[in-house]
């Protein structure tokens, strides 16, 4: 999809301004970012883990990757696509007053919706940047653990995102990130969709694809944790494609999945090209 970026910015700087409520259902806030779209279709319920500020949910995640991420206190974690800083705080939480989280994130209302929660928080130890995925604002050999959540989904150029990953990690370090993927093929009309495109679903790819490229990028160990199924409501699929094309596409067996992977990147003892070890 042409501009997906551009996409992308626009939709999540007005949804940075808006409740979790509003993104619910965006009609209720302003009329000039009504759509159809759920944004908050896939998000998980944090209400009860340690960290969890209501300020800085958006409802825009499809997990938790902070559950399986192993996060020890001490650990120097970055969260890519941090928003208004929900899984930063959440993580937080884990690494404690001697560990670092450090938020990327490129679309500026966020950035600056995100540091206002930390000021508010009070803490020291969090930080947050502007910068896009496929060029991380990061020295090499920097983090403990990455996490994302519901955002690789959203890059165009997957190989270059999880290669600046692996770029970012330590030797022995490692990754969880939870995602939306696909089984099957969606609609032609429903994948050319900026609406559906900003609402991580028409830029989602194929499960195994997007496994793949991680181990082509040099990770390791790579493992599915957590996977369920999403079922998009029939009113929000039949704005872009007809009654007969949405019975097609149950008919199909296709699928959209919420996925969490884990992965490593190889001890400092392997010193050849990613993809080769």
């Amino acid at each position: 999809m042409e501009n997906a970026k551009e996409i992308v910015k626009e939709k999540y700087s007005q949804i940075a301004n808006q409740s979790k409520d509003q993104n619910e259902t965006p009609c209720r806030g302003s009329t000039e970012c009504c759509s159809g779209v759920d944004y908050t279709i896939f998000s998980e319920n944090y209400d009860k883990l340690e960290g969890y500020n209501p300020d800085a949910d958006l409802g825009l995640g499809c997990g938790i990757p902070t559950e399986f991420a192993q996060i020890k206190a001490g650990d120097t974690v970055i969260d890519l696509g941090s928003g208004a800083g929900n899984d930063c705080f959440v993580a937080r939480a884990l690494v404690g007053e001697t560990g670092k989280v450090i938020g990327i994130d490129f679309t500026q209302a966020m950035i600056e919706k995100a540091c206002e929660n930390v000021k508010k928080l009070g803490y020291n130890n969090v930080e947050f940047r502007y910068g896009d995925i496929e060029k991380l604002p990061v020295t090499a050999n920097k983090a403990d653990v990455i996490i994302s959540n519901c955002v690789l989904n959203l890059v165009p150029d997957k190989v270059k995102a999880f290669s600046e990953i692996h770029r970012v990690l330590k030797a022995s370090g490692h990754l969880s990130v939870s995602d939306v993927v696909l089984n099957g093929n969606l609609p032609g009309k429903l994948k050319e969709a900026g609406e559906m495109y900003a609402g991580c679903v028409s830029g989602a790819i194929q499960k195994d694809e997007y496994l793949s490229i991680i181990k082509k990028t040099g990770l390791t160990n790579v493992l599915v944790q957590k996977e369920k199924q999403v079922n998009i409501p029939d009113e929000i699929m039949l704005d872009y494609i007809s009654a007969d094309e949405l019975s097609d596409f149950k008919k199909s067996g296709a699928g959209i999945f919420s996925i969490t992977v884990y992965a490593e990147k190889p001890s400092a003892e392997c010193e050849c090209d990613p993809g080769i070890c």
